[in-house]
């Protein structure tokens, strides 16, 4: 089992920034994925950005450089940093671990932490 817990969301106005933190705990060995994603209102959940366990990183295109992925491997935490902020990066977002196999998710290792608000005002 994996726990993952965010901080960091809260309000800000356009144009400003927020970093996100995701603290995991539990059988991390399992884990070679983590990421951000994020649900606004009456939307889906989409993918924000993803860190492989060998370094890859992988943006969505509407946060392409402004927002960064990283972790501390030694303090099992992944972090967001959000910059330029808009409006429409308002939404709860959520970090997610998980093992993949090729493009499989194993559905057994697949954690979500409980979300964080972000609201963005303009």
């Amino acid at each position: 089992q994996v726990q993952l817990v965010e901080s960091g969301g809260g309000l800000v106005q356009a144009g400003g920034s927020l970093r996100l933190s995701c603290a995991a705990s539990g059988s991390m060995s399992s884990i070679n994925v983590m990421g951000w994603y994020r649900q606004a209102p009456g939307n889906q959940r989409e993918l924000v950005a993803t860190i492989t366990s060998g370094g890859s990183l992988n943006y969505a295109e509407s946060v392409k450089g402004r927002f960064t992925i990283s972790r501390d491997n030694a303090k099992n935490t992944m972090y967001l940093q959000m910059n330029s902020l808009k409006p429409e990066d308002t939404a709860v977002y959520y970090c997610n671990a998980r093992r993949t196999v090729g493009t499989l998710v194993l559905s057994r290792y697949n954690y979500w932490g409980q979300g964080t608000q972000v609201t963005v005002s303009s």
